[in-house]
Parts: structure tokens; C-alpha cells; sequence
């Protein structure tokens, strides 16, 4: 699983528009709209320099002689006077603006009369209103284009409809390597040979090979198929576009497909480069799945356009298509077949040696205490993803940083786990001595039921503070070892641990509590899942009644029945999953009351204590005695000998309608929690 520390100091991703500066003809649009609008408010407000007088002084100004010309218009006089004119007081006369009186109809005569030149006025004030009412809307329309282009244009202007909005990385701006990547050596080994190709491509068309054109990267989400990616483009040292599958797709038909031709034009002029498509499925599901009605027609335009344009590569392009999705599933099939996506590469949860490579990569970047063990780090985040151990470490450093201490311990490190699997502690939430009493009760149930089954997780942490989203305590249970496959035995005693919750409230207060809400759904998921797909019942048979696709790398809860099967089978699998159920419950009470003298004594233990681990819980779970069943079936498990309990059909401690097989979800870490969720 890829991981390992983000690019150091990377360079900035540079625009792929070809039309100048992002914004630039924009800007100049906004410039001219400012001067004309600022014309328009000018000339309406009438702003000059002139000077106000009354109409009967214009008159009298007339009549003087003073006057040179006066300009007559529908509401007011502009009167400019002779060169050298003064007033009354001895100062020189300036242009003057008077109101017009529209009833002196003697104006015109006394101007002939005195000779004074006189023309029409154009009103500007209603000139200017006229004219601001008519370009009002014009500058309003081009506001909404400019914020429509900025919003769907990649690079502000006119022509950025169909431009491509990828990243585009340099050859120096990748600083990340296969050094930063671990725990994905099998992928890592399929990549090398497409960096060789981008490094020496001769070396292949010598030979008359041809690389394949795309290379898909499958997995769950955190597994780092985006960084192993630009690992392969660090290493090849080649220009790298950046796109998601959702950056394709617009409300307008035909945008995501003008931006796929434009992203592969960009690309064969950069070439040799890769292409990396994230999130695939957001673009390439299966064409025509709306039904009757249709499905979404800009999404398939885009998708075929991307068909066209990998199906007419040019085979010494030297452009390289890589995408990641965690839904392959989906996918339509015409992007799988050979000649587009032509290999898949899994990128998969990592294994014991994987985690430990990925936290000592996480371990470079903080100062950690020099006996960190990373091995027992690497056995207790089993399940977990690069994503989720790169949160450890950070989590980890933080604490440490919040107690002042000069490096991150083991203790740190810890609880970082915790609160990545079970949430935040809740301090400041305090449980009443009833409540209290019963969560004790009931994680010490899970923790001595668990001990006592002969092939379960051991029990690393039991807790009743209060986490997360309404957890009120926790049980932690760490495999060994990595497992892709769970035995019956192996459910069926999972069943059991998960019920010893319920069991305990039982067996010690006579009714139960809504703690073990949590519970119950995940047995009854592991036992339906045992009936339906897994096929371990006499009475269903061997017959898939499970969902028909089931997401590979994503969790989705099943619902209870399904189109697959009649109302019969139906009942059937009920009255199987809760035979199932009655039987793990019943063993798990008598496991409990086997044990009853030393649940209550860690049961008072931990109501003092709240937490117990480490030495003081391995003291409490080694007084734990199994039922004789159990003691004699591990007995001969150790000998090397097939337990009957084992067999399907079988009598022994397993009814046989009941034998639990298959995975469920291998190598998580194991919670049980109290409390309402």
C-alpha cells in the first residue's frame, strides 16, 4: 500500500490555457464597462462648472450686454458672457446655468433685440438617463457572462467551455518517488516496467512491444493508488496531468467530451507523459443505465469521446493513461477490453511487513523516541490502509505535542490507535453508578467470553470511558496475524464474543439494556452472510442468495431479503439466522456462568480503574476456564487433528445446521461497544 510523505516542495500546477493570462480579456472588459458607466453617471448628474443664476438675471445680463451667446433648452439657459464682462461687484462673469421659465415667450425677441447669438440645447440630464436606461441591462448581461465564464471556464475566458481543467505537473515538479511507496510490491513491480517504457521506449518497439495503453489502479479507498501514480511519473522523470473523473462533467452536453479531446491534444504535445484519471467510476460507469427512460447523456458523451480517444493512440505516443477507482464494478466494459485499459493493477490493504515499511516512512517526518517498536505498531493496526496509518503517526505526534514532551513514546503512539478505531474520549461525559455498572459488566463480558472461545482475537484493552459517537466502553480484540479466510469455528465464535456483552447484563441483572445495539447488527450481518453467501446451512444448501453485486472494495450493508429468492427461502434463512443466533447466545450465558466469580471481580476492578491493560488484564483473562467442549477441541486442534465440530453434518459442540465458515471482513481490528449508536 502506498504511503509515505507528501511532495516536498511542489510546483505549482501551471494553467492549460493557450489564450494568455487567466482573466486577461476579462479584466479589459471590466475596465471599459467601469469608464462607460462612469460617462453615463457623469452626464446624468450634470456635473460643470457653471455658474447658477436666476432667469431674471440672465435677463438683466441681456439687456446690459454682457452677453455673448445663450444656449436655449427644454428645462434651462446656458449663458456665456462677453470677454472681459464683470458683475456689479467688479468680478469677471464665468459661464451661468439658469432654470428656464417655459411661459417667457419674450426671451427670443430680447436676444434678437441685443443681437445675441442663440442655438438649441440637448437636455443632458435626460440624455443621460435615457442613455443609462438603455445600457443598464447590456452591462448587467455581460456581468452574468464574465461570472459564468470564471465559474465554468478553467481559465476565465471566452473559449474555457471546452478546456480541460487537469493540474499539470513538470518533470521537476514530481518529488515523489517509489522510495516514499511501501507495502505494494506487487504493484510497484507492474509500474516499473511502464517507467522503464517512458525512460527507454526503443527498447521496447525494437522488439515490436507495445506498452499498454492504460493502466487501471483497483482498490480500497487509502490504499494510495494516487500516490503510487506520481511515483511512477517521479520516477520516469515525464510531465504528469492531474484530472478526476467529476472535473469532465458539466451541466452542458458536449463540455466533458470537448475537454477529453483537448486534455489527450495537450497531452501528445507534452508527450512523453501520463495521464491519471482519479476517481474513474465518476465518469466511466456502464453506458444506458438509466432504464426506459434514459441515462445521463452528457456523462456518456463523455465516456465515449474517452473511448475514442484511447482506442486511437498512437502506439509511439509515448502518453500513458493511469486511473484509480475503488468501484471497478461499475466500470463500463468497453473501457476494459484490451487496447484501452488493457491492465489492473490491485492495490490492496497491506500485510504485517507492509505496515511496518509504510509507519517507518510516517516515522522519517516526526521525532519519535529511538524504541518505538514498530512490529508491535504493525500487529495492532491490522486492516488498516495507508491513509489510516499516516493518521496514527500524525495523531501520535500530536499528543505528543500536547503534553510538551521533546518526542512521540510508545504510549503516544498507542493511544493515537484508539482514537483512530474507537473516536475521541469524552471526559467531560460522567456516567451514573447504575450505568457504569452495567457498561463494566458488559465489556467484561465480551473480553471473558472471547478468552474462553478457543479461536478468537486476543483481548488487548477493555475501556468504559466514554468515546466517540455514543460509545460508552469498548472491548479491543488484536489479531495475531493477518487472515483473508475465517473458518466456521472461527464466525461462529465471533458470533458468540460479540453476544457476551448481552449476555453478561443477562446473567447478572436479569434483563438487558440498549447497550448492545451494535452488536446485534454486526451478528446479524455475520450470520446472514453465513446463510445466504457463504452457503453453510443443510436446510438453504449451497445456493448464492446474497446481493448479485456486491461492492469489492467498499462497505455497504446488505438488506435483509432480495429479488434473487421466494418468500419460502426467505423464511427459511430467517428461522436459520435466528436458530444460529440462540445457539451462539446460549453458549456464550454459559461461558459466562462458568465464569461468574471473576466477572464480578473485574467487573469491580474496572468501575474503579476504567481501563484495563497490559499486565493486570493478561492476570484477570488467564483465571478464564473454557467449557469442556471448547477445552477439548482445542485439545485437538493443537494435536493437528480435524475437530468433528469441524466437519459439515457433523455433531459436536456446532449444530449442523448451523456451520460457520468464509471471511466476513478479514483483518480489521475487532470493537465491541456499549451504548446506543
Amino acid at each position: 500500500m502506498p504511503t509515505g510523505p507528501k511532495d516536498r516542495n511542489p510546483e505549482r500546477p501551471k494553467e492549460t490555457g493557450r489564450f494568455g493570462p487567466p482573466g486577461s480579456g476579462i479584466n479589459w472588459l471590466l475596465i471599459v464597462a467601469f469608464v462607460v458607466l462612469t460617462v453615463l453617471l457623469v452626464q446624468a448628474l450634470g456635473t460643470s462648472a457653471y455658474q447658477e443664476v436666476s432667469h431674471a438675471e440672465v435677463k438683466s445680463y441681456i439687456e446690459r450686454g454682457l452677453v455673448e451667446r445663450v444656449e436655449i433648452g427644454s428645462t434651462q439657459l446656458v449663458v456665456y458672457p462677453l470677454e472681459g464682462a464683470e458683475d456689479d461687484a467688479g468680478e469677471a462673469l464665468a459661464p451661468m446655468r439658469a432654470v428656464r421659465v417655459a411661459a417667457d415667450e419674450s426671451l427670443v425677441p430680447l436676444l434678437e433685440e441685443h443681437g445675441v447669438d442663440y442655438r438649441g440645447l440637448a437636455d443632458p440630464g435626460c440624455t443621460g438617463g435615457l442613455m443609462m436606461l438603455l445600457f443598464l441591462p447590456v452591462l448587467l448581461l455581460i456581468a452574468f457572462w464574465i461570472f459564468m465564464f470564471r465559474r465554468m471556464g478553467p481559465q476565465g475566458h471566452a473559449m474555457g467551455f471546452g478546456k480541460v481543467k487537469a493540474r499539470l505537473y513538470a518533470e521537476e515538479g514530481i518529488k515523489v518517488t517509489f522510495d516514499d511507496v511501501a507495502g505494494v510490491d506487487e504493484a510497484r513491480e507492474e509500474l516499473e516496467e511502464v517507467v522503464e517504457f517512458l525512460r527507454n521506449p526503443e527498447r521496447f518497439h525494437r522488439l515490436g512491444a507495445r506498452i499498454p495503453r492504460g493502466v487501471m489502479l483497483v482498490g480500497p479507498p487509502g490504499t494510495g493508488k494516487t500516490l503510487i501514480a506520481r511515483a511512477v511519473a517521479g520516477e520516469a522523470g515525464v510531465t504528469f496531468f492531474s484530472i478526476s473523473g467529476s472535473d469532465f462533467v458539466e451541466m452542458f452536453v458536449g463540455v466533458g467530451a470537448a475537454r477529453v479531446r483537448d486534455l489527450f491534444e495537450q497531452a501528445k504535445e507534452k508527450a512523453p507523459c501520463i495521464i491519471f484519471l482519479d476517481e474513474l467510476d465518476a465518469v466511466g460507469k456502464v453506458r444506458g443505465g438509466g432504464g426506459p427512460m434514459g441515462g445521463n447523456d452528457e456523462r456518456e458523451q463523455t465516456l465515449n469521446a474517452l473511448l475514442v480517444e484511447m482506442d486511437g493512440f498512437d502506439d509511439r505516443a509515448g502518453v500513458i493513461v493511469l486511473a484509480a477507482t475503488n468501484r471497478p464494478e461499475t466500470l463500463d466494459p468497453a473501457l476494459l477490453r484490451p487496447g484501452r485499459f488493457d491492465r489492473q493493477v490491485l492495490v490492496d490493504r497491506p500485510d504485517r511487513n507492509g505496515r511496518c515499511a509504510i509507519l517507518r516512512i510516517h516515522l522519517r517526518r516526526i521525532v519519535a523516541v529511538e524504541d518505538v517498536d514498530v512490529e508491535d505498531l504493525a500487529q495492532q493496526t491490522t486492516g488498516f490502509v495507508g491513509a489510516d496509518l499516516a493518521n496514527v503517526v500524525n495523531e501520535a505526534a500530536l499528543l505528543a505535542a500536547r503534553r510538551g514532551a521533546e518526542a512521540v513514546a510508545m504510549a503516544d503512539f498507542r493511544h493515537a490507535i484508539e482514537r483512530v478505531i474507537a473516536g475521541l474520549e469524552k471526559k467531560n461525559r460522567r456516567m451514573n453508578p447504575i450505568e457504569k455498572e452495567i457498561v463494566a459488566y458488559h465489556e467484561n463480558g465480551h473480553a471473558i467470553v472471547a478468552r474462553a472461545l478457543p479461536t478468537s482475537d486476543p483481548v488487548r484493552r477493555i475501556s468504559i470511558v466514554p468515546r466517540g459517537m455514543g460509545a460508552l466502553g469498548y472491548t479491543l480484540q488484536v489479531p495475531l496475524d493477518d487472515r483473508y479466510l475465517l473458518t466456521r469455528r472461527e464466525l461462529v465464535d465471533r458470533i458468540c464474543g460479540l453476544l457476551g456483552g448481552r449476555a453478561a447484563e443477562e446473567v447478572v441483572f436479569g434483563e438487558v439494556s440498549t447497550g448492545a445495539k451494535n452488536d446485534l447488527q454486526r451478528v446479524s450481518e455475520i450470520a446472514r452472510r453465513m446463510m445466504t453467501e457463504f452457503g453453510m446451512s443443510e436446510a438453504i444448501g449451497l445456493v448464492h442468495h446474497g446481493a448479485t453485486q456486491r461492492p469489492m472494495f467498499l462497505e455497504s450493508p446488505e438488506g435483509h431479503g432480495g429479488a434473487g429468492y421466494s418468500d419460502e427461502t426467505a423464511r427459511l434463512i430467517d428461522a436459520e439466522v435466528r436458530e444460529l443466533v440462540a445457539y451462539c447466545h446460549d453458549r456464550a450465558r454459559r461461558i459466562l456462568l462458568h465464569n461468574r466469580t471473576l466477572l464480578e471481580t473485574m467487573s469491580r476492578r474496572l468501575m474503579e480503574d476504567e481501563v484495563l491493560e497490559d499486565e493486570v488484564l493478561d492476570a484477570f483473562l488467564s483465571q478464564v476456564m473454557p467449557l469442556p467442549e471448547d477445552e477439548e477441541w482445542a485439545r485437538e486442534h493443537r494435536a493437528g487433528k480435524v475437530p468433528v465440530s469441524d466437519v459439515a453434518g457433523a455433531e459436536g459442540s456446532v449444530p449442523p445446521n448451523a456451520p460457520p465458515a468464509g471471511p466476513v471482513t478479514p483483518g480489521r481490528l475487532t470493537e465491541q461497544g456499549s451504548g446506543d449508536r
